[in-house]
């Protein structure tokens, strides 16, 4: 028996899955974190175009104009061709506040990834604490129905030998389907659990190994990532009102344009005009008046900075709170891990000395059942109590501003 155990067992270690792993995977491979890398390289985009709007600008064109009717003084046919080069010398601070906003735009996106990435990772966290604590149920109650189904065989042994009741034998049928029942029903809770963890990982899952938290205290709170999102985004919109401001300053532009031109159906009255020209051109234009239309989208853009402002505050509070619940958290998983180890002795205890008893026929299976269930449920307890205790210090290093996987120690194998 032992060596079929062990062969089942080696597979297993062999290909476990560690926590630290399936959360490195995770943050290259899953969809929706792809999806913020793709939103941050468009921003990132957007940024190098905005720069390039403080370069000269060339264009080149040209036009061919014919005239049914010639007008006086003006060939008939015209063939005409350009290159202009042009440079804004002056434009309010307009498209250094735009390169600002886009700055702060990809700033914000890269914040807002990584904000999501540690949130995944605590999600796997917990996923895989809660395969854990299935796991462990779940071995519970194997060893619940390994016994049941050894003192069913034992009394049915009695009953053909006339020695027990047809009823002794019912019960702890009873009791063996009904185990046999819960641990499917376990079964698939675990597998629709996995299942999940397995589409945020975004990849199969064999099977997991052992790990635990570091467990570090007094961390200095670090601002959450959200939060340094929600301020790049403060600080866009008000770069984006500084270059809407822009319009009320001095707009100057230098150009600089050549043409060349060619005519046909030309005579005395209608003769050819230049054949090439270069024309340097200094323009200077300023708003005077606009209906407010520009001081309006200034201040519809800074109510929009205001409620962000709000989200800020709301946001500091909450993780302040949150990070103080993640201490009480742990204070509390340790005291019920000390609860748990209490009771498990108890009932370990108490299930040794009734199963002696029920063996020697001085008390009956419902005492037997009893026990062993109060002994399962204990053993289970106890096993969840201590994974709790590892969610409750992922959770703690999350709401400090840390990355989980960073306090994860790998378990060696025995």
């Amino acid at each position: 028996m032992k060596n079929k155990l062990l062969l089942l067992v080696i597979p297993i270690m062999i290909y476990a899955d560690g926590l630290s792993e399936l959360l490195s995977f995770a943050k290259e491979n899953n969809n929706l974190v792809a999806s913020k890398d793709f939103i941050q390289k468009a921003r990132s985009v957007e940024l190098e175009a905005t720069k390039s709007l403080n370069k000269p600008t060339l264009d080149m064109g040209g036009y061919y104009q014919s005239l049914n009717e010639r007008t006086p003084m003006m060939a008939g046919d015209i063939y005409s061709g350009y290159a202009k080069i042009s440079y804004d010398i002056y434009d309010g601070g307009k498209k250094s506040s735009l390169i600002k906003q886009k700055n702060d735009e990809l700033l914000s996106s890269a914040f807002d990834t990584t904000a999501f990435k540690k949130s995944l990772s605590l999600q796997i966290v917990q996923e895989f604490f809660i395969i854990k604590n299935f796991d462990s149920s779940i071995c519970s109650l194997e060893e619940k129905r390994v016994s049941i189904k050894a003192q069913l065989q034992r009394v049915q042994k009695f009953y053909e030998a006339k020695l027990s009741t047809k009823d002794d034998v019912d019960k702890l049928q009873s009791a063996y389907d009904m185990n046999s029942c819960s641990i499917q029903s376990l079964k698939f809770q675990r597998l629709t659990i996995f299942q999940s963890l397995e589409l945020k990982v975004g990849k199969s899952i064999d099977s997991l190994d052992d790990v635990k938290f570091t467990k570090q205290f007094n961390l200095i709170l670090e601002k959450d990532d959200s939060i340094k999102s929600l301020k790049a985004k403060q600080s866009s919109l008000n770069n984006l009102a500084n270059s809407i401001n822009s319009a009320y300053l001095p707009q100057v532009n230098i150009s600089d344009t050549y043409s060349l031109n060619s005519y046909g159906r030309t005579d005395t009255t209608h003769p050819e005009g230049l054949e090439n020209q270069n024309k340097l051109m200094v323009s200077i234009n300023l708003r005077l008046y606009d209906s407010g239309s520009v001081s309006k989208k200034k201040q519809a853009i800074m109510i929009n900075k205001q409620a962000l402002n709000s989200q800020i505050e709301y946001k500091i509070k909450e993780q302040k709170m949150l990070f103080n619940l993640s201490i009480s958290r742990i204070n509390t998983s340790e005291l019920k891990i000390k609860s748990a180890s209490s009771a498990l002795k108890s009932a370990s205890s108490a299930y040794l000395t009734i199963d002696e008893k029920y063996k020697a026929g001085i008390v009956d299976n419902v005492a037997y059942l009893d026990a062993l269930s109060v002994k399962t449920d204990a053993t289970a307890l106890y096993k969840r109590s201590l994974n709790d205790l590892e969610v409750a210090y992922a959770i703690y290093y999350y709401y400090a501003g840390k990355n989980i996987e960073d306090y994860i120690i790998k378990e060696k194998n025995d």
